[in-house]
């Protein structure tokens, strides 16, 4: 490649990068519309309250055995689009699903096809975007793919509620469906050959068997899919699910503001919102942080030392604390999310993303799965305080780990002058 073309071919994958974005931004809405109005329209959905919780967590429990096959597909496919816009429409499929269909067999059907939909999706979309990346700036182009995911996730619910207020439940996911459908088009606008797309793809040998797999991974990609999988935990798995019960004990039923009056699911609603939006910043300003210093593990260490200061302070009873916890913990997931999956794009073998992908996001699937269940069975037992202090512990004996990773040879690899 001429050094005049160079800066072309850069132009054309940020451009490329606008497109894989938006498709996954778009593709959250159906998900975002259901977490945020099935627990209060149950009833319209065809379901009892009782199978609201199952209902909106085994999407996350199939793709436990779905990220590995994902992973190991985008490896073997020239074309990595292929997954990535089938899985696409495939998660507007689902969404269709939610919106045409009554009862709890036909949204759970829904809601696995959702969970092998976003495989693809996730896993397709940072597969490409680490193949297009220029290594020198790995850290911030997964950064910019990261605000994308938590602006649909955080348009996604405010849309979807506000939508069902105005025109109803199922129209609302008809809308969703919709907008999918258009994230979907706008993947097609991809090229079909990406930057270093012609480099020979690192292939795994036919027959390896996916325990095999296991054991070949790295014991620094173990520390990064154990940092994403503790931050999963904390994040999506426990402080999402029981936010709401820190807020209640805090303010009782009402926040009084002078003469208004905001109730605690008001309080709650917008501090799960703010925690997506002060995420939605770190994620990008870390990774750049981390191309630029080449100091990756070292941040990444740090990030977890402020996420362990979130969840620590959260059960405090002071709002203010609360709230001061909420936005550490909020800078911390994203950078935590952004400086890992950097890290599984450094640690892949040539332009094999996909397997650590898969092993990563399992991980992190595996932390918020299996939070709210391990929160509301020992809530009775410890009391929220110690759950928020055990996580806070476990972050810390991570953080730990990874700052040892941090090695003279990582800051050259970041530094070194790029062609």
């Amino acid at each position: 490649m001429t050094q005049k073309s160079a800066p072309a071919t850069t132009t054309r994958a940020a451009a490329a990068l606008w497109h894989i974005g938006l498709a996954t931004a778009l593709s959250l809405m159906g998900d975002a519309t259901l977490y945020a109005v099935l627990p209060t329209h149950s009833a319209d959905a065809g379901i009892a309250l009782a199978g609201v919780g199952i209902v909106l967590s085994i999407n996350r429990f199939i793709r436990l055995a779905t990220n590995g096959p994902a992973g190991w597909l985008i490896d073997q496919l020239p074309d990595r689009r292929a997954l990535f816009i089938g899985s696409l429409a495939l998660g507007v499929a689902a969404t269709t699903i939610y919106a045409a269909s009554s009862g709890l067999p036909a949204l759970l059907l829904g809601r696995l096809l959702w969970g092998l939909a976003w495989s693809g999706i996730w896993i397709g979309g940072n597969a490409i975007v680490l193949q297009m990346a220029p290594a020198a700036q790995r850290g911030h182009w997964v950064g910019i793919y990261q605000v994308w995911f938590f602006l649909g996730s955080a348009l996604g619910s405010f849309f979807g509620g506000a939508m069902t207020d105005a025109v109803g439940y199922r129209e609302a996911l008809w809308i969703g469906a919709i907008i999918s459908t258009l994230g979907a088009l706008a993947a097609f606008a991809l090229p079909a050959s990406q930057p270093h797309s012609r480099a020979r793809l690192a292939r795994a040998p036919a027959g390896v068997s996916f325990l095999q797999s296991i054991r070949d991974i790295s014991p620094a990609m173990w520390a990064t899919a154990t940092a994403q999988g503790v931050n999963r935990l904390a994040a999506a798995g426990i402080v999402s699910a029981t936010l709401g019960l820190v807020v209640q004990a805090t303010l009782g039923s009402r926040l009084q503001l002078g003469a208004w009056q905001i109730g605690v699911a008001s309080v709650t609603g917008g501090l799960l919102g703010s925690r997506t939006l002060i995420s939605l910043i770190g994620a990008p300003f870390a990774g750049k942080w981390s191309d630029d210093a080449g100091q990756r593990w070292g941040l990444l260490a740090a990030s977890l030392l402020l996420g362990a200061f979130g969840i620590g302070v959260l059960a405090a009873p002071n709002l203010s604390i609360v709230i001061a916890g909420t936005i550490a913990g909020a800078i911390a997931s994203g950078s935590i999310q952004a400086l890992t999956t950097a890290l599984a794009g450094d640690l892949a073998a040539g332009t094999a993303h996909g397997k650590n992908l898969g092993f990563f996001n399992t991980a992190g699937d595996f932390g918020s799965a299996i939070g709210p269940l391990f929160a509301y069975a020992l809530l009775p037992i410890t009391g929220l305080g110690a759950i928020y202090l055990g996580c806070a512990v476990l972050m810390l004996g991570v953080a730990a780990w990874v700052a040892r990773l941090q090695q003279p040879r990582a800051a050259r690899f970041f530094n070194r002058k790029q062609p």
